[in-house]
């Protein structure tokens, strides 16, 4: 069992003891995503302040969280963002060996939550600072982790928008998602919406007098479904993504509170998630229009005071192809081997989209471990992950 250690300094412990010390630290605070995730921001903080490095912190609305970012390098040239999410998962699911927040190895494989998705690619780039530091890298290694990005991504808009500001922004974001160290050039986006249909209720024996809320949402669930068969059947399409074309679907709905009463109340929730070049929102407003124009009328011509309201629960946008950027270009020989797009989130759309810092998607571990109990991620992986950034720390030192 590894032990969680208050600092990580040791300057005679290898990069791969640093990581393994610091994921232990790491996974050690639970930053469960309705959690604050002050106590690690504080650790890192204090981690990087002992080699010399200083943070910025960025905190959200309720004090409760923070982002942190960080600069090693000169920062008057453009470099390259390290990008990983502190917030993980809840942990709550039987068939953990090991407690979720101590982190346990086994086999060659760390086993905690979070290991995998991400606080390991976390713990491989703070191993790596007293490397950066020494190498006197001639452009900037920006440290950025995030909070929030496991239910929306929502701590990194505000990280993009400061970096943006900078006089030199970063060319390249690696955002450190599991993909087994290869290389991810796409990413779907994501629009995550409520539907609440009001009609009204009373004994169902009357029921042709009342509004059914679920008969009318069910209608509306229909709808939804055609327009996914027709991303399957008509696209737009790309090979290169684990999916290859736009998906909507139906997640979790509520109705009615009894055998023999017409339900006055239907909810239910619903996704899109949309190739970078499939316009996600004409799509929902598609939808909209199609509910308010023919089913809304005949609600509201039994009932008045019925109708159906919609509302965004979070959204990102998808990633597109930056491997024509100059600062992929110039890392283009140190990629590893190239796995395809993926159609899970990740905050590389947010640096594209909001910031303009084209992005790939580069990280240790399988995202097949994520979110499950045991989740681990292989000690083979961080020390491919640690090469790796130690070739983007020689490629900085000799840069122009």
């Amino acid at each position: 069992m590894l032990k969680a250690k208050s600092c990580v300094s040791d300057s005679e412990q290898t990069s791969l003891e640093r990581t393994k010390g610091i994921l232990a630290d790491l996974v050690g605070f639970d930053t469960t995503s309705h959690k604050s995730n002050l106590a690690l921001i504080e650790y890192v903080s204090s981690y990087l302040m002992q080699h010399g490095v200083t943070s910025t912190l960025l905190m959200d609305e309720t004090g409760k969280k923070a982002n942190l970012i960080a600069a090693i390098g000169p920062t008057d040239r453009p470099g390259v963002v390290l990008s990983g999410h502190t917030d993980v998962v809840p942990a709550l699911e039987t068939g953990w060996q090991t407690g979720p927040f101590e982190l346990d190895e086994r086999n060659g494989r760390l086993y905690g939550r979070g290991s995998c998705d991400m606080k390991g690619f976390l713990a491989c780039v703070l191993a790596m600072v007293p490397e950066f530091v020494e190498a006197q890298i001639r452009r900037p290694v920006w440290i950025c982790l995030s909070h929030d990005e496991e239910v929306g991504c929502l701590g990194a808009p505000a990280i993009v928008a400061w970096l943006a500001q900078r006089e030199e922004p970063p060319f390249l974001a690696i955002i450190g998602e599991p993909t087994e160290m290869k290389l991810v050039t796409g990413q779907k986006g994501k629009i995550a919406m409520r539907c609440t249909v009001h009609g009204t209720s009373g004994h169902s024996s009357f029921a042709p007098e009342h509004v059914n809320a679920v008969d009318f949402g069910a209608r509306i669930v229909s709808l939804i479904a055609e327009r996914a068969d027709r991303f399957r059947q008509e696209g737009p399409f790309d090979p290169d993504f684990t999916v290859p074309h736009s998906t909507m679907l139906v997640t979790m709905i509520q109705g009615g509170v009894a055998t023999n009463i017409t339900p006055e109340r239907c909810s239910f929730t619903f996704e899109i998630r949309s190739l970078p070049r499939h316009d996600a929102r004409a799509e929902l407003t598609g939808i909209m229009s199609e509910v308010a124009g023919r089913l809304v009328p005949e609600m509201q011509a039994m009932h008045p005071d019925t109708g159906v309201v919609w509302e965004e629960m979070f959204s990102y946008p998808a990633m597109g192809d930056g491997t024509d950027s100059m600062g992929f270009l110039l890392f283009k020989d140190l990629m590893p081997d190239w796995s395809g797009k993926v159609s899970y989130g990740s905050e590389g759309g947010v640096f594209e989209q909001v910031g303009g810092i084209p992005s790939v998607i580069v990280g240790p571990g399988s995202i097949a471990q994520a979110h499950k109990p045991d989740e681990f991620v292989k000690v083979t992986q961080l020390e491919a992950c640690l090469g790796f950034l130690r070739d983007i720390a020689g490629r900085l030192q000799h840069s122009n």
